[in-house]
């Protein structure tokens, strides 16, 4: 029985954890804090934090999720805290600040109405859609760009060394955003061409460079044509859509595919046991801020053969992610 009062003890105040994390990786402590070992004194003064005792209390409640060490005193780094800093080749820093977005805090607090009703809290606290939302509001906006290109770098190691791209000659990254994984791919596979296919104000601002061997196409996937290529990747933006919309975005994709050409669906798949995920925590956020949700691998095969695909194979690719490869009926 003590077991099972302190499981619900720590579940029902958890959120403390995520909210301590969300100010340390705003105050950017991960930065201020080098290969020595540092006081809650001296990382306040670094970080322009005028509370140090508040401060060191953040830090103890963290380290013991194994965020920061406390040693001689002070803190030094652990492997999850460097990936709170800016300068981390995978950081996940905006990550976690986009995790603690103030209006997406918001959207919990309803959400015991949610539950009950089935309606998404997003409808009261943020007008139209994420989309919308983050074209509003710059800021936010520049977080949720570094968020998702720090998420993608530690995701695309993965996916490039499970799944061989030379068999194809063009590659189309449909919602594709900043355009990491087509230009990797591209590194990797000098024979491929590739397409970026993003909304239009997106794809105005990639990271990537245009050549011979890739090309942007500003388009909307609900409404404009897809690029006709060999293979289409679609990374972690089905997950975003109810099951009506992911089937429309996947007709398109259809519509466009030859005959011969493979879908390259990467999602994290929910798995089905009653273990704690990071991907079942996901599934809220996703009922919580859009439209969407995570999913089984049942519910992907139902999309999939809803969308004119047949799952032919599911490959690990790493960090919870899956490449579920398909192909057309």
């Amino acid at each position: 029985m003590e077991n099972a009062i302190t499981t619900v003890f720590e579940l029902s105040m958890g959120y403390a954890v995520s909210r301590c994390l969300h100010a340390i990786a705003d105050l950017g402590v991960a930065d201020a804090l080098d290969d020595s070992p540092r006081t809650p004194a001296e990382l306040a003064a670094r970080t322009g934090t005028n509370a140090p005792q508040v401060l060191a209390r953040a830090l103890r409640l963290i380290s013991a999720h194994g965020i920061f060490e406390a040693r001689d005193g002070g803190y030094i780094h652990t492997p999850a805290s460097r990936l709170l800093r800016t300068d981390h080749p995978q950081s996940l820093r905006s990550f976690v600040r986009m995790m603690g977005f103030p209006d997406y805090w918001k959207c919990f607090e309803p959400l015991t109405e949610s539950i009950r009703t089935g309606e998404s809290p997003r409808k009261n606290v943020i007008p139209g859609d994420m989309w919308a939302y983050l074209a509003g509001h710059p800021e936010q906006s520049r977080i949720f760009d570094e968020a998702m290109t720090g998420k993608a770098h530690g995701q695309i190691a993965g996916i490039l060394s499970n799944y061989d791209f030379s068999c194809f000659k063009s590659i189309a990254d449909v919602g594709g955003g900043q355009g990491h994984l087509v230009e990797a791919i591209l590194k990797a596979t000098p024979q491929v061409s590739g397409v970026l296919f993003d909304l239009p104000h997106v794809v105005e601002h990639a990271a990537v460079r245009v050549s011979d061997r890739l090309r942007l196409q500003p388009g909307d996937f609900f409404k404009d044509s897809l690029p006709v290529c060999d293979a289409y990747t679609i990374m972690q933006v089905i997950h975003d859509w109810s099951d009506t919309e992911a089937v429309k975005i996947l007709k398109a994709i259809r519509r466009a595919a030859p005959a011969h050409a493979k879908l390259l669906l990467i999602e994290a798949i929910v798995p089905e046991d009653a273990q704690p995920s990071w991907i079942k925590m996901l599934d809220i956020f996703m009922f919580a801020l859009l439209t969407g949700k995570e999913r089984t691998l049942p519910e992907f095969r139902a999309l999939l053969s809803a969308s004119g695909f047949h799952l032919d194979k599911v490959i690990d690719a790493g960090l919870g992610m899956s490449i579920l490869e398909s192909s057309v009926i």
